[in-house]
């Protein structure tokens, strides 16, 4: 697979160029462009490693997005990328993209932890150690190293700043990012932080598409499918959605044409997608991890999971939501339902399951605060808790090890002890996890250990099963 790449000029810079953005933003904004025209090609950035550069570089930046359907499966060329840098390796060239002065949108997938903040408040940790090299250095490191250092060219400039387009799964995700940004700014300049904080704009989003990782098989049958060989695909089901409050400092694509729905208040949207969704998912994810699960939809076919993620968005979830205009909730359920039941993903329980410290607070915590504060029993939401307490220790059920993959891994498996209920009291100890209401909550953690215990004692798909 080769093309021979546009050199039109780009209009978007995105960081944290992975398989979601790819098969989800970059799509919206291709088709955008079909339909009403307008340069706003991508330049990708990696600011991790160069794997996906190095992929793409080869095909001219062209790549396939193959839709898993349960009917079948259907291959399109995505051409709308311009280049793809790696921030490491020269985050200097990575400044100048962002501030050039065709770039009008610098929009992010960096997952939660990229944005080195307190998930349980929202705010910029001083003492990260890619905030703490940002601050002493001019090249940053880090996602917020890179919007302010690359805000503060263009003001130098005379250039307006760009859109903040954040689409990771955080609550009023516009709202975290600018306050992200504005905390580093005041350390790094007062002036500045006050020139983003009033030209800035950072609209909010809620993304849906469920994603797997591409796998080695994968690549051989979209080969045999299309004829070539395409080194660095996505693989998506046929669902999407994307929710964008409609608030841009320099224009925007024409993203209502193909779909997007451009909205005054992303916040209902983005707590149903939170809490259904991604709160089920990871629930999902640990307990069918626990009990030998592969993937979400081996997890669906098996009767007890089933129950009880559909007992958990009618007794649990739903009543703590609100809905947002126009949405039907026990209808949202019955399709994630389906979605999630779906063969032809094959999204692993281990992928879903990193990084749960960070995922917690916004997925599954929110909804327990409130209820518990509404004397609303949470049985299945405590459970998934006690399942990522669990997972943490490092070992499956079977006793074999496992891998996990999280920032404070190591301060989570210090935490276990051979008592759970010691053990639990120092995990909801952690502040950058749990909210006050619940570390306080003396019935929860009661409640948790009870959960934990039924985990230890009887397996994951038994203390699911109730």
């Amino acid at each position: 697979m080769h093309r021979t790449p546009s050199d039109a000029p780009a209009g978007i810079v995105h960081l944290g160029l992975g398989a979601f953005f790819r098969a989800h933003g970059a799509i919206f904004v291709s088709e955008a462009m079909e339909a009403s025209g307008g340069d706003w090609g991508i330049i990708g950035v990696s600011l991790q490693s160069p794997g996906t550069r190095d992929r793409l570089k080869p095909q001219g930046w062209a790549y396939t997005a193959l839709e898993l359907g349960p009917e079948g499966e259907t291959a399109q060329v995505v051409t709308v990328l311009r280049d793809v840098l790696v921030a490491p390796e020269d985050p200097q060239a990575v400044l100048d993209a962002m501030a050039a002065q065709a770039v009008r949108i610098v929009s992010l997938t960096v997952t939660e932890k990229g944005y080195c903040h307190e998930p349980s408040t929202g705010r910029l940790n001083p003492d990260h150690p890619d905030i703490r090299h940002d601050l002493g250095h001019p090249l940053p490191k880090s996602a917020p190293g890179f919007l302010v250092r690359a805000l503060q060219a263009r003001r130098a400039a005379g250039l307006d700043p760009f859109t903040v387009l954040c689409c990771d799964n955080l609550p009023e995700n516009g709202r975290v990012v600018r306050g992200v940004v504005l905390d580093l700014a005041r350390l790094v300049d007062p002036a500045l932080a006050s020139w983003i904080e009033a030209k800035g704009a950072f609209p909010s989003t809620m993304v849906d598409r469920i994603v797997p990782a591409t796998t080695p098989a994968d690549l051989d049958r979209l080969e045999a499918l299309t004829g070539h060989r395409d080194e660095a695909p996505v693989m998506h089901e046929p669902f999407r959605q994307w929710v964008v409050e409609d608030s841009f400092a320099c224009g925007r694509p024409d993203l209502g044409a193909v779909g997007v729905q451009l909205v005054q208040d992303v916040t209902p949207f983005e707590y149903m997608k939170l809490r259904m969704l991604n709160g089920t998912h990871s629930s999902l994810a640990y307990l069918g991890y626990l009990a030998g699960h592969e993937t979400i939809s081996d997890t669906m076919a098996d009767p007890v999971f089933a129950r009880f993620v559909d007992r958990l968005w009618r007794d649990e979830i739903i009543p703590a939501l609100t809905p947002p205009p126009g949405e039907d909730l026990p209808a949202y359920a019955r399709a994630l339902h389906n979605r999630y039941a779906n063969p032809a993903i094959r999204h692993r329980t281990w992928q879903i399951a990193m990084d749960g410290s960070q995922k917690l607070p916004q997925r599954i915590l929110g909804t327990i605060v409130e209820s518990r504060a509404a004397g609303q029993p949470v049985p299945g939401l405590t459970l998934a808790v006690a399942a990522w307490i669990r997972y943490t220790s490092g070992r499956g059920e079977d006793g074999q090890g496992i891998e996990v993959k999280d920032p404070l891994a190591p301060q989570l498996a210090a935490l276990w002890r051979d008592d759970p209920a010691q053990t639990v009291a120092g995990f909801l100890s952690l502040s950058q996890v749990f909210p006050a209401a619940l570390r306080e909550d003396e019935g929860f953690a009661a409640d948790v250990t009870e959960a934990l215990n039924r985990l230890i004692r009887k397996g994951a798909r038994a203390a699911a099963d109730g």
